[in-house]
Parts: C-alpha cells; structure tokens; sequence
C-alpha cells in the first residue's frame, strides 16, 4: 500500500478526529489512509470518553478503532494507563505489534500477558512501567489474584473478540477481572455477534454505552467470491486438493472442526508435496508461533487450523479460505471467511457440503444474507490446463539470471536445445501433476438437477407460508375478540377456584 504524505494525512479522514501529531505521524507509517467505518463511527465515540459497543466483523479495521485514541490519550504519568483484553495468545500478540506501530512516534509502552511465558519474566516487563497492558484473561487473573499489579488502576479497558471469551469458557474470569479493576473508567466491548450472554456481560460492566453496529455491507465482505461445492462424504480431502491444484492460492487457511483432524490433513497435504503447517489447541505455544511465523513468512503456504486457533488471526494475503466442513453456526461462518479479503483486496471463500448437510448452508446464507454460489469442481484436465498455463505465464514473467546463462553457455554444445527445454519441462512438471479421480462431487447435470430440487422446494415452501398468512389474515376479528375473551373468562375461573382452594 503507498503510504500517504503528512499533508494528505492532515487533510484525509484521520485529520478529522484531532489526533496529535505524533500519532498522525505513526498512521502514516503503517499506511492507513481513510479510516474504515468501524473507526469512523467509534473513534469519535471514545474520544469524547463514553462506553461503547461496538460489533463489527473481524478484519474491518477494529484494532486500530480503539488503538488509535489509546495510543493518543496517553498521559505518560507513570502508570498503567490503558487494558486490552483478548481471548487468545495469538490475538494479544497481534494487537501489542500493532498498538506498538500505532504508538511509536508518541513512544508507547507496551507489555503482553499470556500463558506459556514464564511468570518472573511477566513481572520484570510490568516493573518497567508499561502504559498499556494487553492480556488474556487466565494469565492476567493469576497476576491479579497474586498481587503482582500494583496500583492497577486502568482509565480504559477494552474487550476484544468478546463473544469468542464467551465460546472459550472466559465469563466468570472476566466478571472477576472487572471486581479488581477502578469503577471510574471507561469501557469498551467489541464483539462480531451479541449472543445473550455477551449482552447480559455489557449491562453489568458498562455504563450508558453507545451502541455501534457495522452491518456486512459495510465491511469488505463484498471483496469475498463465496461459493460452495456439494460433494460426497468420502470424497472430501480429494475435493479440497482438486480445489488447491485449481486455484492455486497465494495463502490458503483451511478450516477442520476438530484438532485430530486438522493434523491429519496437513500431513496428508505435506505428503502430497504441498507447503502446509498444522494450528490447534493443543500444541504448545512454541510450536503454535512457529506455525503462525512460517505462515506470515510464506514458509507455509497452506494453513490447516481450528476455529478457536485462527480467532482474531490478521495474516496479510490470505487469498483463499476453506472450509472442511460446514461450520457449526453463522457466527464462525462470518470468522472464518474474514480471514480473506482484508484491507480492499480481493479473496475467495470455499465451503464443502454433502446433500445433506445443505440445510446447514441454507441456514448460514439466510442469517449472514451471505450471497454463495453454487459451483462444480473442476475435472482433471481442467485443473491441468489452468496450472500449465499459470506455469507458462510464470516461465515468460521469470529474469534469466546471469548464473543461468553460464550454464547455458557450458550445456548448448552437449544438448539439442529442443531436448534441453523438454527435459527442464519435464523436470518441472514433475512436481505439477495433478492427483486424484476424474471426477469429485457433483456433475454439471447432477448440480443441474440438485439446484431444481432446490428452486421445487423454495417454492413449496413459500406457497405453503403464504397458505398459513392467508388463514391467519382471513381470521375474523369478532372471533379473534371472542378468542381474547375466552381466555379471559378462562383465567378468571382459574384465578377464582385457586382462591377457594386457598381457603379450603
């Protein structure tokens, strides 16, 4: 992204909020141009010190919406000013990094608490007087709990990713975090979904919040190509490498449900001779950043993860998502595919489904009006054809380096040239064929007649909600008053045998 000049900055959207200079100075760095709406609906919100929720998708820009007015709130009185909560190690991490960008120019301090890190080393970081902490709940409890924050008396908290605390099991270890923290602050929730007890949370630690709602028409869902593929149980892994050799994407997350099984299909596709690394639960940590760093650095070009793993994950170029199987509900649907498609740029997401799983689709499309297309895998000779002309297009695009030309010089007396260039061809295509049956899942003729199953059944469907809206309309309104004042007299004789028994 071409970075903005200081006077472009000024006059462009983030001019607008009156941020100082320095922070000014750190947005232009990291790049940012015009504020996301996210940010421009809540960052005047916070500025003017308010509570507010805030539910946005995850990869609209939220990070910075409550960064940007922490970093240029600071008071550098010696104290820490400011606490981020995060479900995940990964998610902390990623917001110190970009807290720390952000704030560099207005000198920010910063320390991350997460479990795996040795406590002592936890405790020598806060001694050096951070001014914002960012923290999962479990260890920041225990340091809590063991009085290892002195004077811990945060003027801003944030909760980030709340409704995945909510999935992980973190509630009542954020209800006790609020007992220890100052009931003078201001409180900040951000969530992508508001299930009940996320709500209840809001009412208990927030006061008068501002309530700011980012609906998917204003985030980049609409950069994302959604489409589904109905495939037969058995023929799922074939599918997803059919779908990688025809898509070729430039970073690829696929989502398994279980961590068992993300293991077993990133060693099937290493076996396969693809670049893939594992994400779940129950690795270690080390081995959980070394998966995360080979992904950022393209050691890895294929990451299989978990739902609860990739939560809050912001890795730049991911081209591709996948979805193994459907997800459980809308709300990991909507996560899931935001790991595509960030920042304006163009990603695809990719969902596998059985026939009978298409009402859990169905119902993933009706809650997030999500816009899937139906699409057939391609065939062999399909995916062939797209990967030698990628090849061929890569061949013509690559510099003929100077070490090239002497081993050329060395050979062209030994070789034809047409055998040479058949034998590199060879050599090359080797590692590019194409695995698998002819053909996976569905057919043009079968999706023919599966999407006319499809169409037959909505219009029962609306034929037959019409039907009962018509009984209901047709109803008339003396009976309706009758029906009222029966019920009525009905808890009059009630209310009135229960009086008597009570005297009995």
């Amino acid at each position: 992204m071409e970075k903005a000049t200081k006077k472009q900055m000024v006059n462009s959207g983030f001019g607008i909020f009156g941020f100082k200079k320095k922070v000014l100075d750190g947005i232009r760095e990291v790049g940012f141009r015009e504020p996301s709406p996210i940010q421009k609906e809540v960052i005047p919100i916070i500025l003017d010190g308010l509570d507010v929720i805030a539910q946005a998708q995850t990869g609209t820009g939220k990070t910075a919406a409550f960064a940007l007015p922490l970093v240029n709130g600071l008071k550098h009185n010696g104290s820490i000013e400011a606490l981020v909560i995060a479900p995940t190690r990964e998610l902390v991490m990623q917001i110190g990094d970009e807290i720390f960008k952000l704030g560099k120019y207005n000198k920010v301090r910063t320390v991350s608490l997460f479990g795996g890190q040795p406590i002592q080393r936890q405790v020598e970081l806060l001694a050096k007087k951070p001014q914002i902490i960012i923290a999962t709940p479990g260890r920041l409890l225990d340091h809590l709990r063991n009085g290892r924050l002195k004077k811990f008396a945060p003027q801003i908290v944030v909760l980030d990713e709340s409704d995945e605390m909510l999935d992980m099991g973190f509630l009542d270890d954020i209800e006790e975090i609020f007992s220890y923290l100052p009931s003078e602050r201001q409180t900040l929730l951000f969530s992508a979904t508001m299930p009940t007890p996320i709500k209840h949370l809001a009412q208990k630690i927030l006061h008068n919040p501002k309530l700011v709602k980012i609906t998917p028409s204003d985030t980049t869902n609409q950069d994302i190509s959604q489409r589904y593929y109905i495939i037969n149980e058995q023929e799922r892994e074939d599918a997803i490498v059919r779908l990688i050799d025809s898509e070729m994407p430039t970073k690829a997350i696929i989502f398994t449900r279980m961590k068992k099984e993300a293991d077993l299909l990133c060693e099937r596709l290493v076996d396969r001779g693809y670049k893939a690394g594992a994400l779940h639960g129950d690795m270690e940590q080390r081995e959980r950043q070394k998966s995360i760093k080979a992904f950022k650095d393209s050691s890895v070009n294929i990451l299989v993860a978990t739902d609860i793993a990739a939560r809050g994950l912001d890795i730049s170029g991911v081209s591709h998502v996948f979805n193994f199987h459907i997800p459980l509900n809308p709300e990991s649907y909507v996560h899931r595919i935001g790991r595509t498609g960030r920042a304006g740029k163009k990603g695809v997401a990719i969902t596998l489904a059985t026939p009978l799983e298409f009402k859990e689709l169905r119902r993933i499309k009706e809650n997030t009006k999500a816009k899937i297309e139906l699409y057939e895998i391609p065939n062999l000779q399909d995916t062939l054809d797209k990967k030698d002309g990628n090849l061929l297009e890569k061949i013509v695009k690559y510099e003929i380096t100077d070490e090239a030309l002497r081993v050329y010089e060395q050979i062209r007396a030994n070789i034809d040239i047409t055998q040479l260039v058949c034998k590199l061809l060879s050599m090359v295509l080797q590692d590019n064929k194409i695995l698998g049956p002819n053909k996976i899942g569905l057919d043009k003729e079968d999706l023919y007649h599966f999407k006319k199953q499809l169409q037959e059944n909505d219009k029962r469907r609306t034929k037959e909600t019409k039907k009962i809206s018509s009984k209901t309309n047709n109803a008339s309104p003396k009976n309706r008053s009758n029906g009222h004042r029966n019920n009525k007299d009905s808890k009059n004789k009630r209310d009135s045998r229960a009086k008597n028994s009570k005297r009995r």
